[in-house]
């Protein structure tokens, strides 16, 4: 039995209904005494409408978003770059592969403190967290998928009289889109991942300082709010990631 396109999201539909469902009916038996450490789904969607019409969420979602976008962009373009010249040139990875191996193991909030002193407290801290995070693993998928091209591809090429820039753009690249895609998918929601955590130390605005704000008070309600708010954009970004991927490998794949 096949199903369409729209049948399948239906589906998928029923297992996130039925935990909201469960999520609503167990928080309303007073399991937990008086509701406070498990507000019902209901509770915490109409603390998002107040949060959404008073202005705190959009105001602390946009800064969030803003930090997100541009060391995310910034990393991954820096990250392209440089892994594409690594996993084209023996030479170039040969001399930095050694000193990127260094540095790829350490977490990107590892360099928290360090950056704290350097930079301060600003837009700026978040950002190099940010492109940190984005910049390694995305560097290493597109090397790691520049070497792993079949060696045959590019010896018919050149045996077809193409130059290097011509294998390296109409052949190598192509053929390295899945794993520079895998890349990008893992580490869109890492982005912000890392971000929530970096403003819930060091940051006073964003999604993680509203958190930590709602934890002080502790406000349960505010907090779900803010954790359904980040499972949204990491699903967002990586459905974005996975549409451009079918977009340009779907044909061939």
């Amino acid at each position: 039995m096949r199903f369409s396109g729209r049948d399948k999201s239906t589906l998928g539909l029923i297992p996130v209904v039925l935990f909201l469902l469960l999520w609503e009916i167990i928080a309303r038996k007073n399991i937990f005494p008086g509701n406070f450490y498990f507000p019902p789904f209901s509770v915490v969607m109409t603390e998002f409408y107040y949060l959404t019409v008073n202005g705190i969420l959009g105001k602390n979602f946009f800064s969030s978003l803003y930090r997100v976008l541009i060391g995310f962009s910034l990393g991954t373009i820096a990250g392209l770059v440089v892994g594409i010249l690594i996993g084209w040139n023996y030479l170039l990875d040969r001399t930095l592969s050694p000193i990127i191996s260094l540095f790829y193991p350490i977490p990107a909030l590892g360099w928290l403190p360090l950056l704290m002193l350097w930079l301060g407290i600003g837009e700026i801290l978040p950002i190099t967290i940010i492109f940190i995070c984005s910049f390694f693993p995305i560097l290493y998928n597109a090397s790691t998928g520049i070497k792993t091209v079949d060696k045959n591809f590019i010896k018919v090429a050149k045996t077809l009289g193409a130059s290097q820039k011509e294998i390296l753009f109409s052949v190598v690249l192509p053929l390295a889109l899945p794993n520079i895609f895998t890349g990008l998918k893992l580490e869109s929601g890492m982005a912000w991942r890392v971000i929530v955590a970096a403003e819930m130390v060091a940051i006073p605005t964003g999604i993680g300082a509203l958190m930590m704000r709602a934890e002080s008070l502790m406000r349960i309600d505010i907090i779900i709010v803010c954790l359904i708010v980040l499972a949204i954009m990491c699903f967002i970004f990586e459905r974005f990631f996975l549409f451009l991927e079918k977009k340009f490998t779907g044909q061939w794949r």
